[in-house]
């Protein structure tokens, strides 16, 4: 894959962490969500165990905490397009592109280190 090939935005946002047990990944997308709203061209990318925040059919999680799909189902209405998982953990976690609710490109490490590069602005949560 060329530089070419990575659509980039002004910001990446870096999601490292799962649906549950952390506020990680919801801060992570509100802080997608508030920069799209002010026009940011935003490309995200679930690295780790922040891949499984696409799993289908996620439920809320333990003692009431609140599940992420329904903000991740709104990305496309913040024109958030750009969706990459990290093809490692996918693999990793037994995942394949037809088990994530969202349509994800998977990128490999040198692919993700232009990636990053690509962007002027990157948050990791």
């Amino acid at each position: 894959m060329s530089d070419s090939d990575l659509e980039t935005g002004e910001l990446l946002v870096i999601l490292r962490h799962g649906p549950h047990g952390t506020s990680w990944l919801r801060e992570g997308l509100d802080a997608a969500l508030v920069a799209a709203a002010f026009g940011r061209r935003v490309s995200l990318l679930f690295m780790g165990e922040g891949v499984s925040a696409l799993v289908s059919g996620q439920q809320a999680g333990p003692l009431g905490q609140k599940g992420t799909a329904p903000t991740l189902e709104m990305l496309a209405m913040y024109d958030i397009e750009t969706l990459w998982v990290e093809a490692e953990a996918l693999a990793s976690l037994g995942l394949a592109e037809g088990d994530l609710m969202l349509p994800s490109r998977p990128l490999v490490a040198e692919s993700i280190e232009r990636a990053v590069a690509a962007h002027p602005l990157v948050l990791t949560f």
